[in-house]
């Protein structure tokens, strides 16, 4: 009975307990409840508080903003008034201005209106006596007016005949010399705007050394290195006691420039032998093609012409290797361009045609060593295949002629090539005439079957041939040494004598594998 009890009691107080926990967190969570809602109430109330406190600020920016629109309006309209106010002011004073002399002209027309009477009048009377005079002329030389007339005529038309010659050839002779004076002031500004200086080529260059033991490496066991880099090079070493420095002779520059810098990459590799030499010489030749192109893009770009071919350009670049009588064409042609552009610009006629065609009319010099044909040929040809402007075809067909049946800018080519040309220090005739005669030298031991190459060094009293193994034997290359000497002796002036030294290499390869 008393466990019964107990545990009666002990349902009621955990029912009690659980009651009361109910009642005690529902308060709690009640009470939790309204902090929340006078929380939010709080934060409604401020933000609607903040929001009309930003509205206000609003409001105030804009009236603001309106205020000084309105006032920077006004002050603008008051300008403008203003503005409007003076223009108005002179343009009264204008009418004004019209309105006197308005008056001035009718008062002028008035009085000349009366002079033209009064001139009439004086007219009149100056033909009344005329005719009286006339009249009276008649009775005394007994002729007729017509036959005045023709007396007077027939003697007036001798006198200007006479006159019409001597104020013809007056016209003629001032013409001439006007036009000279106009050509001789346009040539100088010309020349005066393009101040270049010259330096005439030479057929030496000089390649430093950094000591003078790499003298004896380039020469070589038994001088097997220096005569590889002239064989394949067609230059002349010149070893001498000169200290740290190698010279190259040969007449043509591309040469001269291929061995010194085969020679300069021999030096920096350190390695010199005739298979090493082969090797540097192709790299050279390979780095000079690429110069090639490089300054003939350089030329164009600094002359300011467009639109040239690629081929061509890269002939351009050819040219500076090449020189006529010491100078070098590359910049010859550019100085012609220049001094062309100057003259288009003094007579306004097309400057950009003017400097093509005077940078293109020697494009046909970059062919003379390949080809057969004068440079004015080629020139042509080039032109004509690459698709150049008519005009710049004749001003390279007929640039060296001095006829005038030509267009204008052939006319300006011829000008500024005879101007570059003859400007003191510009040619040299000599090395010309010098390097005309190696070329011909070299061109009429090419011609011989069995010549693979043909080199002119020493100043021409040496010309070194190398000759195919394939084609020529060794019993053979006395024959054509003695056939070569016989053709220099009948086809070519000279002074002394002429070495001709042929040489033959046979070479055997393989691969192991």
């Amino acid at each position: 009975m008393d466990s019964l009890l107990l545990i009666i009691f002990a349902l009621t107080s955990l029912l009690l307990g659980v009651l009361g926990g109910y009642i005690l967190r529902k308060s709690i969570i009640e009470k939790q409840l309204g902090l929340s809602k006078n929380e939010a109430q709080k934060i409604l109330e401020q933000s609607e508080i903040q929001a009309q406190a930003k509205k206000r600020e609003i409001v105030l920016e804009g009236k603001d903003e309106v205020f000084k629109f309105r006032q920077e309006t006004e002050k603008e309209i008051a300008e403008r008034r203003k503005d409007l106010h003076l223009q108005e002011k002179r343009i009264r004073q204008k009418e004004e201005s019209v309105d006197r002399r308005v008056e001035s002209t009718e008062n002028k027309e008035k009085a000349i209106n009366e002079k033209i009477k009064d001139l009439e009048r004086k007219v009149r009377e100056a033909e009344e006596i005329k005719r009286a005079q006339l009249k009276k002329l008649e009775e005394i030389s007994t002729l007729t007016l017509e036959q005045a007339k023709k007396v007077v005529i027939d003697l007036l038309q001798e006198n200007l005949v006479h006159e019409r010659g001597t104020k013809i050839s007056e016209y003629e002779q001032n013409l001439k010399e006007e036009k000279e004076k106009i050509a001789r002031n346009i040539l100088t500004l010309a020349v005066q705007r393009y101040a270049a200086g010259h330096i005439a080529e030479i057929a030496i260059s000089v390649v430093q050394l950094p000591n003078d033991d790499i003298k004896g490496r380039l020469i070589g066991r038994e001088g097997r290195n220096i005569r590889a880099i002239e064989n394949l090079t067609g230059v002349n070493l010149i070893i001498d006691d000169t200290p740290e420095t190698v010279s190259v002779s040969a007449f043509d520059p591309m040469r001269r420039e291929i061995a010194c810098k085969t020679i300069n990459y021999l030096i920096a590799d350190g390695r010199i032998h005739p298979a090493k030499i082969e090797e540097m010489l192709q790299r050279a030749t390979e780095k000079i093609e690429k110069e090639i192109k490089e300054e003939g893009q350089a030329a164009v770009l600094e002359a300011g012409v467009l639109g040239i071919h690629p081929d061509i350009v890269r002939l351009l670049g050819r040219l500076k290797y090449r020189t006529s009588y010491g100078q070098n064409i590359l910049r010859h042609s550019f100085e012609v361009s220049q001094i062309c552009g100057f003259l288009a610009s003094e007579l306004g006629i097309d400057v950009p045609l003017a400097k093509r065609c005077g940078l293109l009319h020697d494009i046909g010099k970059a062919m003379t060593h390949d080809s057969e044909g004068s440079h004015v040929e080629l020139g042509v040809e080039i032109a004509t295949k690459y698709k150049e402007n008519k005009t710049v075809i004749e001003a390279i067909a007929h640039h060296h002629e001095t006829s005038s049946n030509h267009n204008f800018f052939t006319l300006l080519v011829q000008a500024a090539d005879a101007v570059s040309a003859a400007r003191p220090g510009a040619r040299r005739e000599d090395l010309e005439n010098y390097v005309k005669r190696l070329q011909k030298l070299e061109t009429l031991v090419s011609e011989f079957e069995g010549v693979e190459k043909c080199y002119a060094i020493q100043a021409g009293r040496e010309v070194r041939v190398m000759i195919s193994p394939e084609k020529i034997n060794d019993d053979q290359m006395k024959i054509l040494a003695h056939d070569i000497c016989q053709k220099i002796e009948s086809d070519l002036s000279y002074p002394g004598q002429i070495k001709v030294n042929l040489i033959r290499e046979s070479r055997a390869s393989d691969y192991a594998r």
